[in-house]
């Protein structure tokens, strides 16, 4: 008994410090091997247009993803930096903002219209002042939450450039880190575990067809509502619906605020083209994302969402992809082990 003992105590103990000595090269791995498995089809694709040459695909899909990572954020302070003076203005004229009289048809609403109406009521009784008076405990909190993140903005950007990095390396050798990992499941479960690698790989490219491509496709239908409509700081908030999008929470607390501002304002024809708008995006993923996480995938949808809301609430973002990989490979690997017969004597 002691030497078996002593060696799985070992390469425990072995196990444990390697994972503790790579521990803050965890995450950025963890997002690149989702980026490459989910975009891998795509790099093939320019390397072939690109004289098959694997150097300049590598290249091209680094540039890209600096750009799908650093595009938004660039828009974001660049708007915010431009727009400094008429955010300033803005604020200084919303404390002398009051409420006009609730519109006629809102009363009209059923169900909900009398209630609507004595909370419009409420709050333009209370004004400005009662606003901030009841956000006021909130500040405190809020502001250091803000200095934290602040804090770590350099640490992100380290955790980005490895993830850079790891992707162009995972790129260049794709096919023979493949190929270790299917040898190793191999080895671990048999044929069993390589169908595993490859249910894993089907799940990755599920979850960003589904959830990743939604959520563009909101942003973007989301944003030209915001831009047509005259909504002012239109690629700021695109940007913020783009990240409520991928992490399910839905472009909502974007545009029903922006339709109400616009009514507020005077503007009704506006508000009503941005209400149809905002009806057509919030209900979208209700039908896209299920006909896109069914193409790249065979998995129950209910699995799929689970893992997803569940992942993130678990391991944050990088949880999104993670989750419905766990619970597709433990899911087919259940069903295979329920199916399979014993063997006859």
């Amino acid at each position: 008994m002691t030497r078996p003992l002593l060696g799985v105590l070992f390469l425990g103990a072995l196990i444990v410090a390697s994972f503790w000595i790579l521990r803050p090269f965890l995450a950025p791995a963890i997002w690149a091997a989702m980026i490459v498995v989910a975009t891998w089809p795509a790099m093939l694709w320019l390397q072939a247009s690109l004289w098959r040459r694997r150097s300049l695909a590598v290249a091209a899909m680094t540039v890209i993803l600096m750009l799908v990572f650093v595009v938004p954020l660039v828009l974001a302070v660049g708007t915010i930096v431009s727009n400094a003076d008429e955010i300033g203005e803005r604020l200084k004229s919303f404390s002398a903002f009051r409420m006009p009289p609730a519109p006629e048809w809102l009363a009209d609403l059923p169900f909900i219209g009398p209630m609507l109406v004595q909370a419009w009521q409420q709050a333009a009784a209370a004004g400005v002042e009662g606003l901030a008076a009841r956000l006021l405990p909130y500040a405190g909190s809020l502001t250091k939450w803000f200095v934290a993140e602040a804090g770590q903005f350099g640490f992100l950007f380290v955790q980005f450039l490895l993830t850079l990095i790891l992707s162009a390396l995972m790129y260049a050798r794709g096919e023979v880190a493949a190929s270790a990992v299917q040898r190793f499941a191999l080895r671990l479960a048999g044929e069993r575990g390589e169908h595993a690698v490859q249910l894993a790989g089907q799940a990755i490219r599920s979850v960003a067809l589904g959830v990743v491509l939604t959520a563009v496709v909101q942003s973007t239908l989301g944003a030209i509502g915001l831009a047509i409509t005259g909504v002012p700081f239109a690629a700021l908030l695109a940007a913020v619906m783009l990240l409520l999008c991928i992490a399910q929470i839905g472009p909502s607390p974007v545009l029903v605020p922006a339709v109400i501002w616009l009514y507020w304002s005077g503007e009704t024809a506006w508000g009503t083209l941005l209400l149809v708008i905002s009806v057509v995006v919030v209900t979208m993923d209700n039908v896209l994302r299920p006909i896109l996480i069914r193409r790249g995938a065979d998995l129950p949808l209910l699995l799929i969402f689970a893992g997803v809301i569940g992942g993130l609430l678990g391991f944050g973002l990088v949880g999104i992809f993670v989750g419905p990989v766990v619970l597709a490979i433990a899911y087919t690997l259940l069903k295979a082990w329920i199916e399979e017969r014993a063997p006859e004597a």
